[in-house]
């Protein structure tokens, strides 16, 4: 396998990893914002659910560090990427969606400098 291969199936499972923290973060804010309506619909009061709600932030604050680690991985692989001479490399989604309603897939990669 080329090296250009293999960089870009790794750049492909941090762009995942990337968006499934993203798409984690989304979710648990649904959830969040889910509980808080739910309680105002029943007409209950603040105390009912506390706990749980509380839980479901406390995985908020979690998934944040995550994200953060995982771009700071992002940041470190670039850097490694660069000090082993290999120029910087551009990889992600296209920036406009396909006109016939595809959905948007990830660029090439291609060699920056």
């Amino acid at each position: 396998m080329e090296k250009s291969e293999v960089v870009a199936g790794l750049a492909s499972d941090l762009y995942a990893a990337e968006a499934a923290v993203d798409a984690a973060i989304v979710k648990a804010t649904t959830l969040v914002q889910a509980m808080i309506a739910a309680r105002t619909e029943l007409s209950v009061a603040a105390t009912v659910g506390a706990g749980a709600q509380a839980k479901a932030m406390e995985s908020l604050a979690a998934l944040s560090e995550a994200r953060e680690a995982i771009t700071a991985s992002h940041t470190e692989m670039a850097k490694d990427h660069r000090r082993m001479g290999w120029g910087v490399y551009a990889a992600g989604p296209v920036n406009k969606p396909p006109e016939d309603g595809r959905p948007i897939e990830w660029a090439q990669l291609t060699r920056v400098a």
